[in-house]
């Protein structure tokens, strides 16, 4: 598994995910929604933890410097 990650990415997608439990805690969101985005952000934080999206491979992306 090669690190295809930057810090950057990381970052955003980290603050995503705490954005989402912020909106989830204070009732914003709640339902179906608050399911999927709780997903979408149980993702974030473990792609953001392993540097890789396997998404970022498919596509040909990469944000790490080298």
């Amino acid at each position: 598994m090669v690190k295809n990650m930057g810090s950057t990415d990381k970052i955003i997608r980290l603050l995503a995910a705490v954005l989402v439990a912020v909106l989830y805690y204070t009732g914003v969101i709640s339902g179906t929604t608050a399911i999927v985005l709780g997903v979408i952000a149980i993702i974030f934080v473990i792609t953001s933890m392993l540097n890789f999206c396997p998404l970022y491979t498919v596509l040909g992306i990469n944000t790490r410097k080298k």
